[in-house]
């Protein structure tokens, strides 16, 4: 623990953010962790984990792009992608994007999503991104994170969610 209790995060050299039970992983297909985190989307509680599920086992993603996964104990609780389109149709120019946020009930609270998104930026700037976008339904949330709103876009799924967009 660190000061006044709270947890530090000690960035380790290979770029992971470890705690003293949580870390943030940026994983490729070749990562150890890979199909054990493919496996808990697959039987997270949120239906859109079966996809990430899906287009991991099928290894749909290009070379830069990344899965980062929430590990506590070393058991995966939580997940977000960093990808070129996400649910944004093809002829909108804005890349990348990050995508299927989730956390864990039991683990909501614990800002693992921030951390997981605070990651993403990171390997997006780190690879020469200077702006990251996301999509969603939800209207408050990322604004927290420092994300603008750009407005309404469709997306692959049909109908339209709002795009946000943050420099990093």
């Amino acid at each position: 623990m660190g000061k006044n209790g709270i947890r530090t995060l000690k960035r380790t050299w290979d770029g992971v953010m470890t705690g003293e039970i949580m870390e943030i992983k940026a994983l490729t297909s070749k990562h150890e962790k890979w199909d054990t985190v493919a496996a808990y989307a697959d039987n997270c509680s949120w239906r859109a984990g079966k996809e990430l599920a899906r287009l991991m086992r099928e290894d749909i993603f290009k070379d830069w792009e990344r899965v980062f996964a929430a590990f506590e104990g070393g058991e995966p609780v939580g997940f977000c992608t960093l990808t070129e389109k996400d649910g944004l149709l093809p002829k909108y120019p804005y890349t990348p994007l990050i995508g299927f946020v989730f956390v864990e009930e039991a683990h909501r609270g614990k800002r693992l999503s921030e951390k997981m998104i605070g990651k993403a930026l990171e390997y997006a700037k780190s690879i020469g991104y200077d702006k990251v976008y996301i999509m969603s339904g939800e209207s408050g949330l990322y604004e927290k994170y420092g994300f603008v709103c750009m407005g309404d876009f469709e997306s692959v799924y049909g109908g339209t969610e709002q795009l946000f967009v943050i420099s990093v």
